[in-house]
């Protein structure tokens, strides 16, 4: 999911400003990811979980093999043929994963959240840091080829494990699902996590191409700031799981989004390596505690939620994720490449917003049932 901002660099997109094609490259990922979900599900009905783990991971790995095809000098359609592949498989591996971790989460749902979310953050650092590795080493293909070989390889080792059989928990009858969206509690829930992983993703997008623009850094560099950027919201998230038993939840949010607003700020003003730094550590500590919260407070408000469910509030946050950067494609090539920091500030400024009325509405749910017991 996050080799795109990593892979721009390497195919020279800071050399030129074709702003709007980067955007929607990022579309381009988020239609494959959503166009999987039918397919999806009827895979996981009819073949089980395992079937779709392998299947999605020798999607993912022919799609990066294409792309190795289709690098500069190839027309960018090819390229966007090829990212909405790659998001097919993000859109298959993402359901089956979560029926899979469906017993461990009944079981634990803080741990089994809070390890996912490490591992997708240390995945997303690694990859940053492969493309670093080796910008100056091998060609663009040879690059793509190698990330090929990690789901190729995590195709064969799916293929021979064994997986428990549990029931799809993938479909709900649509009175159900009706039932759970006119709860004004999931809207906010959504939609916190649509802006919030659209701040993420915009910064894990595009910060390479912007620190190479505005400061002159070389791509290994600003690829050095990404993987930086990743390991922030990592240590971060982390360190926030402790900090949250001993530390109001409300000022450990009023601080995340103070230090994610000085983080864009920062960035968008500074004009030399040391304040790029230090505005991507206060972003990434900003950012690492607001979705462990979401969580939690989700957790808290509705134990009855199983990971189909989740699945469904995840893909939610990922077409943020990947919507936010698209539209900073067009926000740039009009206003320029300080523009990119724009959709962050003002994101931050949203989700802060949302928390209040999550707190507003708890409080007045609260208020109902207490009303409703003494009736």
């Amino acid at each position: 999911m996050s080799f795109l901002g990593a892979i721009l660099p390497a195919w020279r997109y800071h050399l030129e400003e074709s702003f709007p094609e980067i955007g929607n490259y990022f579309l381009s990922l988020n239609l494959g990811f959503l166009l999987s979900a039918g397919v999806a599900h009827v895979l996981l009905t009819r073949r089980g979980a395992k079937f779709v783990l392998v299947f999605a991971n020798c999607v993912a790995c022919g799609g990066f093999l294409f792309l190795a095809v289709a690098s500069p000098p190839a027309p960018a359609a090819w390229r966007l043929a090829g990212l909405l592949w790659i998001g097919a498989s993000a859109g298959l591996l993402n359901t089956g994963m979560f029926q899979v971790i469906s017993p461990l989460y009944q079981r634990d749902r803080a741990a089994t959240t809070n390890l996912a979310g490490v591992l997708f953050g240390l995945g997303c650092a690694l990859t940053a840091l492969l493309v670093a590795g080796t910008y100056y080493v091998y060609t663009v293909p040879s690059i793509l080829i190698l990330v090929a070989l990690i789901p190729g390889f995590a195709a064969g080792l799916y293929a021979k494990s064994r997986f428990p059989r549990t029931p799809v928990l993938h479909s709900f009858a649509v009175s159900r699902i009706w039932r759970d969206f006119q709860n004004p509690g999931a809207v906010l829930f959504s939609l916190l996590l649509f802006f919030q992983f659209g701040n993420e993703w915009s910064i894990a997008g595009w910060l390479p191409l912007f620190l190479i623009r505005r400061l002159g850094i070389s791509p290994e560099a600003s690829l050095l700031m990404l993987a930086l950027y990743w390991a922030a919201l990592l240590v971060g998230r982390i360190i926030s799981q402790s900090v949250m038993k001993r530390m109001s939840h409300w000022s450990l949010l009023v601080g995340s989004i103070l230090s994610a607003l000085l983080g864009t700020i920062v960035l968008a003003f500074t004009n030399n390596r040391f304040g790029a730094v230090m505005g991507v550590l206060f972003v990434g500590a900003g950012f690492a505690s607001i979705y462990p919260l979401v969580v939690m407070r989700i957790g808290h408000r509705f134990p009855e939620y199983h990971p189909g469910v989740f699945n469904g509030l995840f893909s939610v946050a990922v077409t943020g994720g990947l919507l936010a950067p698209w539209s900073l494609g067009f926000l740039a090539q009009a206003w320029g490449i300080q523009a990119v920091m724009m959709v962050p500030l003002l994101g931050t400024c949203m989700v802060f917003v949302l928390m209040l009325l999550i707190r507003l509405e708890a409080k007045l749910s609260g208020l109902a049932e207490i009303k409703a017991g003494g009736v």
